[in-house]
């Protein structure tokens, strides 16, 4: 088995007790290789520090939506350096997010338009937070052209998915339509082509259903996550591990390394 978590915030302080332990659960489990997204200028060393640290894990580095109170103008110019120095396999966790109120809509385009620009720049591909932002996003991915990349935690519908796989994006699946009452996106997952879809865990957030409520999600997860895909779809987990870890890899300029084979 060979499993890439195209979403896992291995960083986050929720991993500070056991980290090692949780890398190598996730190892030990086939998730070989792990894409560790940066939220703010402020956490882009940690998550470089974290992928220094652990061989299969690969840094993005961006500017969160829902963290535009921290970003300043500046911060870009930090990431434009950033990646200049440290050549990450993409440019994110970048986006919109329209769930939350509070936080401005023309702020959260500002500092997204302006990371596409630079993921253009630097012939990068870029990792997309979209919640309830699914048409704006992409009316800016239109207008900025970039290499491709993953929507993250994809939950539009099939319409705003096939708008997605027309601009060379995968569409990342994870713990969320593992739930009973997540009908819509379990009809998603098992009806979408399989060659667009990725696997995620986003942990340590969206644990899916198996695990308790309020339990915090791990990596190691991942090949389950696998499994309850191959169900919906009524095919053999293997064949959706093997699937999805080439869609992976085939992400235009995602340079996928520290694969492991068990």
């Amino acid at each position: 088995m060979r499993l890439i978590d195209t979403h896992c915030h291995l960083d986050a302080a929720e991993f500070d007790p056991d980290r090692d332990d949780v890398y190598a659960r996730a190892r030990a489990a086939g998730v070989g290789t792990l894409v560790v997204p940066a939220i703010s200028a402020a956490n882009f060393a940690p998550v470089l520090a974290t992928c220094r640290r652990y061989s299969g894990c690969l840094p993005a580095l961006g500017l969160h939506p829902m963290y535009i109170g921290e970003h300043r103008p500046e911060h870009l110019d930090a990431l434009r350096l950033a990646i200049e120095q440290e050549k990450p396999v993409a440019v994110g966790e970048i986006g919109l997010d329209y769930f939350v109120p509070e936080l401005d809509p023309a702020v959260q385009e500002y500092y997204f338009v302006e990371q596409l620009k630079i993921a253009r720049d630097h012939d990068l591909p870029v990792l997309l937070h979209v919640r309830r932002a699914v048409d704006e996003v992409l009316k800016q991915l239109r207008r900025v052209k970039v290499k491709g990349g993953i929507a993250h935690a994809f939950s539009g519908s099939r319409q705003q998915a096939e708008a997605f796989i027309k601009l060379g994006f995968k569409l990342g699946f994870g713990g969320a339509f593992t739930y009973s009452r997540a009908t819509r996106l379990k009809s998603l997952a098992a009806e979408l082509p399989l060659e667009a879809i990725v696997l995620e865990t986003d942990a340590p957030d969206i644990p899916p259903a198996f695990l308790d409520a309020g339990a915090r999600n791990s990596p190691e997860y991942l090949p389950r996550i696998a499994a309850e895909l191959a169900a919906l779809r009524g095919m053999e987990v293997g064949e959706v591990v093997e699937a999805t870890t080439r869609n992976a890899e085939a992400v235009p300029g995602l340079i996928i390394r520290g694969g492991l084979a068990v």
